[in-house]
């Protein structure tokens, strides 16, 4: 590296942070982070028209809960700021005016009408309208107007923009760390408007001038950006700025077939595409997001670090620690990566059980505090029991419910084991439980499977009804940690309820 790493992610506060962005918001940080650099974060609010209350906060709290907040932010270490495009505005006009006089861009005062007749004359013929070289100097600009004349509409207000003036005739050799070498044809190009007449820039002169100006040393962006990669780079040469190394990361696509993934896929398949719920401030829509819908940080980060990257081998967990030390960008794939959700599942699914049983009892806990579930029972010895089958602690309650709940209906299928000798059999196992002092599981199972011996009792008449009219179902942990956790009073009554309604 000849320069010191420093290394940005980019939002536009116009909405939730999509998981597309939160993945290079990531391979920023482990970037930054291999190579003891710098991450920050600028919020690029030029476009004050699609400004969303409420966006720039969530970015900053999604960032914060994946554990991958910026070392340099707006309010925090601002070295180089502010960190709000917006509050950067008198900055951009310096620039464009250095352009125009280098002669690198020019001013067009061509109304919004005039160009859409150009667009409707091209399309008449079969073409595409582009403002380039081949028309700039037949168009409504500086380049064929007098300085004087220039200078006069400026000076009477009308409304103008700022245009770059792209070089005619050159093929651009640029380089990608992980496209490899790309040629641009500058003839192809089109003339892109770098500054509006309202005093502020568009994304390419404000993105270009604050990336000089904050020292980013490598631009890790979404490949939906290579387009604008021959425009970035000419204008760096313009400014005769050392340029950054770029990357262009592979799209995230849809689980089924080709396509960048949307909030409408998920919608479609049932997985978030945000980060956090989301409240649309005009409609109170509300969407989905990793956090709400029980997913951990670490899973959410890793499954994210295995989407277009990985690091050589066949290891699939990763902590961020590990993920910092092993992150390549020669490694990034060129292709995108399709998304898979129930993969997303497996990795929460790991990051669960290697969870405490103390502090998933607690978050449960506070699941049956919202059911307005008082109870006695250690919620940690259930969790231990229980969270082998789940991928979310949202589950546990589906998984457990039977310990907090009676049932009061009975598995159809589970329901034709019940025999007529089946009230019988358990009325006795009942009272051969009952005189097991204390009253443990293993005592309890063991006094058990010495009366059914000795009676010649089948295992299936007694402990699949057993299972049954304690749990509703033939599901759960094993039986008799089950009926001691209950207690003999509770295991009673359970019966009883079984045998009425059975």
């Amino acid at each position: 590296m000849s320069r010191p790493v420093r290394v940005r992610f980019a939002p536009s506060p116009t909405g939730p942070l999509h998981i597309g962005g939160v993945r290079t918001a990531l391979f920023n940080y482990l970037f930054a982070k291999k190579h003891n650099g710098t991450f920050y974060l600028r919020i690029e609010d030029t476009d004050q028209n699609r400004f969303v209350p409420g966006a720039e906060a969530y970015i900053f709290e999604a960032l914060e809960w994946l554990g991958i907040a910026p070392d340099e932010t707006v309010g925090k270490n601002e070295k180089f700021g502010p960190y709000r495009q917006s509050e950067r505005k008198p900055l951009y006009k310096q620039y464009a005016d250095q352009l125009i006089q280098s002669g690198w861009a020019y001013y067009a005062f061509d109304t919004a009408e005039a160009l859409d007749q150009h667009r409707k004359e091209h399309e008449a013929q079969g073409k595409t309208f582009i403002y380039n070289w081949h028309n700039r100097e037949k168009l409504d600009t500086s380049l064929v107007l007098s300085k004087e004349e220039t200078e006069q509409r400026i000076a009477s207000g009308e409304a103008y923009v700022i245009r770059f003036k792209t070089p005619v005739n050159e093929i651009l050799e640029l380089h990608d760390i992980i496209r490899g070498d790309l040629k641009f044809d500058t003839n192809l190009l089109d003339d892109k408007v770098l500054f509006k007449s309202d005093g502020m820039p568009t994304y390419h002169l404000a993105n270009i001038v604050d990336d000089h100006l904050m020292e980013t040393s490598h631009v890790i962006r979404g490949e939906e950006w290579l387009p604008s990669l021959p425009l970035h780079h000419l204008l760096y040469k313009a400014f005769g700025w050392e340029a950054p190394e770029f990357a262009h990361l592979p799209l995230i696509l849809k689980p089924v077939g080709n396509g960048k993934l949307s909030k409408r896929d998920g919608d479609k398949l049932g997985f978030p595409v945000f980060p956090l719920n989301w409240t649309d401030p005009a409609t109170g829509e509300v969407s989905s997001g990793y956090r709400e819908k029980g997913f951990f940080p670490e899973a959410v980060v890793n499954f994210l670090a295995l989407l277009g990257w990985n690091d050589g081998t066949d290891q699939e967990i990763f902590n961020l620690d590990e993920l910092c030390q092993k992150f390549d960008l020669g490694r990034v794939h060129k292709s995108g990566a399709k998304f898979d959700p129930e993969k997303n599942k497996w990795f929460n699914h790991h990051y669960l059980q290697v969870q405490s049983d103390s502090s998933l009892a607690a978050s449960f806990e506070f699941e049956l505090k919202e059911k307005g579930i008082q109870t006695a029972i250690d919620l940690t010895r259930i969790v231990g029991m229980i969270k082998e089958r789940a991928h979310f602690v949202t589950e546990f309650w589906e998984l457990a419910d039977y310990f907090f709940v009676a049932p009061t209906t009975y598995d159809e299928k589970a329901a034709k084991n019940w025999k007529e000798d089946t009230p019988s059999l358990l009325n006795q196992a009942y009272e051969v439980m009952c005189q097991v002092q204390p009253f443990e599981s293993v005592a309890i199972e063991n006094e058990l499977k010495t009366w059914m011996n000795a009676n010649e009792i089948g295992m299936g008449k007694i402990m699949q009804p057993l299972r049954l009219s304690l749990v509703g179902a033939l599901k759960g942990p094993h039986l008799f940690d089950i009926i001691e956790i209950l207690g003999p009073k509770e295991v009673g009554q359970r019966i009883q309820n079984a045998i009425n309604t059975l």
